[in-house]
């Protein structure tokens, strides 16, 4: 009896501290809803939501390898081996929509390493912010962006046709039925993409200053830029037209003028040598996969420079770009590490591998 009512108690027990914990029970708080990230469609394939907020995020970039052989398409100089280029470009693009029209903050990242010497290199190769038509930040001058990059090839600059990255400030009007029109202030930089010594950038409150005009259809477009060097106190000016003629083939021709062009160094928008320089190029889309694209260039002075390559795209993002490049050399060319004297030849062969992301 004794051991029978120990056992009754214990379970009176038990089933008295159960109820009264049952009472008690912990409660388990709902999980927070979980925000996906939703796709941007606003402003083209790529962007995302950021969670919480409306501004759409979008990354992309390429990682890149060039092998060069031959001559410097350049400068002329003969290469005893191959000159070769790894690279890395991180860009990101976040927008949204205001009531003074789209904010936009871009930026684009390039590492570089050159030649297997430990030439390392990071740039910030655009940084900017758009608001409307508003720009302010670095990227490359309006005088070289404005008209159109020079066709689909490597050596595309041989024959340069303005300045690169840049400080500036610009103001771009679209008036509807494909006009539009642009106004900046650039700083300029220390010298001209590495060729000479001379230093472009401002030394005082005034800019560099540039307007532009562009009327765009389906069938290509006209467009004009002209500058004003703050420092020489010269003139530069370019004016170009684009045609498509088909579907998969379009060709692009391009004329720069400059004031004093006998100084080659005397200008920050006017880069090529001498008053004038031609330039004009052509692609052709030969397939689903492969494009083949060619460009000439003359300057004042009497430098010739052609280019052309095909670009095939092995699978969707890789693409393998075998290029060749003819270089003439007219007049005396110290001032650019190029070679003296007229008639002198260069050679490059270029083979590129990038993919596209």
């Amino acid at each position: 009896m004794k051991m029978k009512s120990i056992l009754l108690g214990s379970a009176a027990a038990l089933v008295a501290v159960s109820g009264a914990r049952a009472a008690d029970a912990v409660v388990i708080a709902e999980p927070e809803p979980v925000e996906y990230v939703r796709v941007c469609d606003t402003y083209g394939a790529g962007f995302f939501y950021i969670p919480g907020t409306e501004t759409c995020l979008k990354f992309s970039g390429y990682m890149r390898y060039d092998a060069r052989a031959g001559d410097d398409a350049y400068t002329g100089e003969e290469r005893d081996t191959y000159f070769k280029r790894s690279r890395f470009s991180l860009r990101v693009d976040a927008r949204n929509e205001t009531e003074l029209g789209t904010l936009r903050s871009y930026a684009e990242l390039r590492f570089n390493f050159d030649d297997g010497r430990n030439a390392e290199s990071v740039q910030l190769n655009n940084g900017f912010i758009e608001l409307g038509g508003f720009r302010v930040g670095a990227t490359d001058s309006q005088f070289m962006s404005w008209t159109g990059y020079m066709g689909e090839v490597i050596n595309d600059d041989v024959i340069l046709a303005g300045n690169y990255v840049t400080n500036q400030i610009s103001y771009t009007f679209a008036a509807g039925n494909g006009f539009s029109a642009t106004i900046g202030a650039e700083q300029g930089k220390s010298n001209n993409q590495g060729y000479g010594t001379v230093d472009y950038q401002i030394d005082d409150y005034m800019p560099h200053v540039l307007a532009g005009v562009k009327f765009e259809q389906a069938w290509g477009k006209i467009s004009g830029v002209a500058g004003y060097d703050a420092v020489s106190e010269e003139f530069a000016g370019k004016i170009r037209l684009d045609v498509n003629f088909t579907d998969t083939v379009s060709a692009w021709v391009m004329g720069g003028y400059k004031s004093d062009g006998d100084d080659y160094e005397n200008n920050y928008f006017g880069t090529w040598h001498g008053d004038y320089a031609v330039w004009g190029g052509l692609a052709a889309k030969l397939s689903e996969k492969a494009s083949f694209n060619i460009q000439g260039a003359y300057e004042d002075d009497g430098t010739f420079a052609a280019t052309t390559n095909v670009a095939y795209e092995l699978v969707p993002g890789f693409v393998i770009t075998p290029e060749i490049s003819y270089t003439s050399f007219g007049g005396e060319r110290e001032d650019r590490g190029r070679r003296d004297g007229n008639g002198k030849d260069a050679f490059e062969g270029i083979i590129r591998f990038q993919r596209n992301f």
